[in-house]
């Protein structure tokens, strides 16, 4: 087992050019929060495309993240789940291959990628999952797959003279085990093709259950991350062993001191930082109030894991009443609150946002 790094590690040698230390007698400074670009930039194009990929890097992301799901031949595809008909046009394109499925507990009917050949997927296209974002970009994209998108970054990195990070998401790791298609064996197949190899690799893998991530770190040695849901929610996989801890078990000290022991950080929903009341039953209002934030950013630094809170977006819709109607005002918070970075649907402001708070905290 390597040393664990602090969590300010997570700025990659030479990824932010404002990570230089203090000078005299003055402490070093916080290092930039880094900026995650949610399936890309996904406020502006369908997610998990080249085209979001492509636009997250130019509007300043560090990280580009993926969901990844495997395909019927066992290649893992950026999809945010395995089920299609939501952000590509395969009910159109393979009207008879619906089905129905258990997946985590739930019934579910629709077309899934472990139905599909890669060759299949690729006749795909992809649409916009939320019917308030732009929809002129339907159609217009393909499906891509993992390894599609680490050349994308590697390519991109070398044109700008920036790193550009990957952060990949493996999807319902226990489900997939279950049908024969182990999800952390192929992602660390395409890492170790690509060259990330080790701690400091532009690379932090998450996911929700926390065996899965116990099973990477047996075999990669990039840093990874723990993702929670809302705290009453519990991991698929304590579910299926008869563990009854929930997220909100693993976000307490003794929690978050466990999760120390096989990840690096931890992806917590925003609102287990900054909580807000139940929103209100119109879906195009601000939501709110917000409540007194609570103490995981500090205790998660105490265990020693980096904090990456999701998921950021520009739409009035997500926005608490407070900001009124500027994402910017969200961001700036939760910088403030001591967040290593943010996932966000729109980069752009994220990146924004970082601007106006790295001169606040001159």
């Amino acid at each position: 087992m390597f040393a664990r790094k602090p969590f300010a590690f997570l700025i990659v040698a030479g990824l932010l050019c404002s990570c230089a230390t203090g000078t005299g007698n003055r402490a070093p400074a916080r290092p930039d929060p880094v900026i995650v670009g949610h399936r890309g930039a996904c406020g502006y194009r369908p997610e998990e495309t080249i085209a979001a990929y492509e636009l997250a890097i130019q509007l300043g992301a560090d990280f580009i993240e993926p969901d990844l799901v495997p395909t019927r031949d066992g290649v893992l595809i950026a999809r945010h789940e395995n089920e299609l008909s939501l952000t590509t046009d395969v009910a159109q394109t393979f009207p008879k291959r619906r089905t129905r499925k258990k997946i985590e507990g739930r019934e579910i009917d629709g077309w899934f990628s472990e139905d599909f050949t890669l060759a299949e997927i690729k006749t795909l296209r992809a649409i916009e999952r939320f019917p308030f974002r732009d929809h002129s970009y339907d159609g217009k994209f393909q499906v891509i797959t993992f390894r599609e998108l680490i050349e994308l970054a590697q390519k991109r990195g070398k044109e700008t003279g920036r790193v550009i990070g990957i952060y990949p998401e493996i999807k319902n790791p226990s489900y997939f085990a279950s049908i024969g298609l182990p999800l952390e064996e192929r992602l660390a197949a395409e890492l170790d093709r690509a060259g990330y190899t080790s701690h400091d690799s532009p690379v932090i893998v998450q996911s929700m259950e926390p065996s899965s991530l116990r099973k990477l770190r047996s075999v990669t040695r990039v840093r990874l991350m723990q993702l929670t849901d809302a705290n009453e929610e519990r991991p698929y996989d304590f579910v299926l062993k008869g563990d009854p801890r929930t997220y909100g078990d693993l976000l307490a000290p003794a929690g978050l001191r466990e999760i120390a022991t096989y990840a690096d950080g931890i992806g917590p929903w925003k609102r287990q930082i900054v909580p807000m009341q139940a929103r209100t039953a119109d879906a195009d209002s601000p939501s709110g109030p917000l409540l007194k934030p609570t103490s995981l950013v500090q205790d998660a630094h105490s265990a020693g894991l980096f904090v990456h809170p999701y998921t950021f977006r520009r739409e009035k819709r997500f926005l608490a009443s407070e900001y009124d109607g500027d994402p910017i005002r969200e961001y700036l918070q939760f910088y403030d609150l001591g967040v290593d970075g943010v996932f966000s649907d729109n980069a752009d402001l994220a990146y924004q946002a970082r601007e106006v708070w790295r001169k606040k905290a001159r």
